[in-house]
């Protein structure tokens, strides 16, 4: 299982992450969302059995170096 991770102090709401994916963020608020995600202290978190194309698109894309991926 893989883990993506969203620091949401950091996000700045740019949108590059919805545009790129939005089958996994949206923008709320003026700020990222990782839909259905669960949220831990600061931090929108999902587990899946695959990181899609688009995922590491937006997290290699964000200006503000809020996404993550774990493997």
């Amino acid at each position: 299982m893989a883990k993506i991770i969203l620091e949401k102090s950091k996000c700045i709401g740019c949108g590059s992450c919805q545009v790129l994916c939005p089958k996994f963020f949206e923008i709320k608020d003026s700020k990222a969302h990782l839909k259905g995600s669960q949220t831990k202290s600061d931090n929108e978190e999902m587990e899946t059995a695959e990181i899609d194309d688009c995922v590491k698109e937006a997290a290699s894309a964000c200006p503000m170096e809020c996404i993550r991926i774990e493997n």
